[in-house]
């Protein structure tokens, strides 16, 4: 199964893995049900979750019914328990959607959630993030994980999404970490070699290896940053429960 996944994640475009993933997968679900951990967002058990990574496949990762994978579940969790997002109609914008998210959020909010990615046949709205289609301080709450590492510049989507953000509204900018964390994030537009880019950058369609100078490059954005250690709040039986990831920070911004 690890060498399954692994060689989809580095073989298959993401559009069409988004197009198949689901409905395969919860047939493999079927098999995996138990009672040793949960997924929050449909409340289901199973003998384990599913291995999920690119080059080292993570062990109990994948969700097969939600799709949902660690950071998923944090945050869904994180929201529930420590914001407003469940309890008050807001208009929100998701960039890059996760499927695990996108039915249960459309529910909440309805036509004032919007979904935008450059080529996720998911999303509502086809947007460069450099280049936001909506007014500045449009939406109340803006999603834009494991995007950054990414894309050409991301300060300048930083800021897009601090413009359309509301005075007073919030996000969450979560990106991936590579150990050993670098003090300075680093970038180098001359490495083009797949293999080469896979091994300084963690994946070969990443431009950049962030370092633990990712609160201050949102500061430059314009964003307040509080990095919230909600997963050390959590009983050591819950993050066994739901499998999270231990060490896992979130980047909660605001305007």
């Amino acid at each position: 199964m690890k060498k399954i996944i692994s060689f989809l994640l580095r073989n298959v475009p993401r559009k069409y893995i988004q197009r198949i993933s689901g409905i395969s997968l919860k047939i493999v679900g079927l098999f995996f049900r138990g009672d040793n951990v949960y997924c929050p967002i449909n409340g289901k058990g199973y003998r384990k979750f599913l291995p999920y990574g690119r080059v080292n496949p993570r062990e109990n990762a994948l969700c097969p019914d939600t799709l949902s994978l660690e950071r998923h579940r944090l945050i869904w969790l994180y929201l529930k328990e420590k914001t407003n997002f469940f309890n008050e109609k807001l208009k929100v914008l998701h960039v890059a959607p996760e499927q695990c998210f996108m039915d249960h959020f459309e529910k909440l909010h309805g036509d004032d959630y919007i979904t935008a990615d450059l080529e996720s046949p998911l999303a509502k709205v086809k947007m460069d993030i450099h280049d936001i289609p909506f007014p500045a301080n449009t939406f109340d709450v803006v999603f834009c994980n494991h995007v950054m590492e990414h894309v050409e510049d991301d300060i300048k989507a930083m800021s897009e999404l601090y413009r359309v953000l509301k005075p007073g509204g919030w996000g969450i900018l979560q990106i991936p970490f590579f150990e050993p964390i670098p003090d300075k994030t680093f970038e180098d537009d001359s490495i083009t070699d797949p293999k080469e880019r896979e091994r300084i950058f963690g994946q070969d369609d990443h431009v950049r290896l962030y370092g633990k100078d990712y609160p201050e490059r949102l500061r430059k954005a314009g964003f307040k940053v509080t990095e919230e250690n909600y997963i050390n709040e959590l009983p050591e039986y819950r993050v066994k429960k739901y499998a999270l990831p231990k060490g896992e920070i979130i980047y909660r911004v605001g305007k």
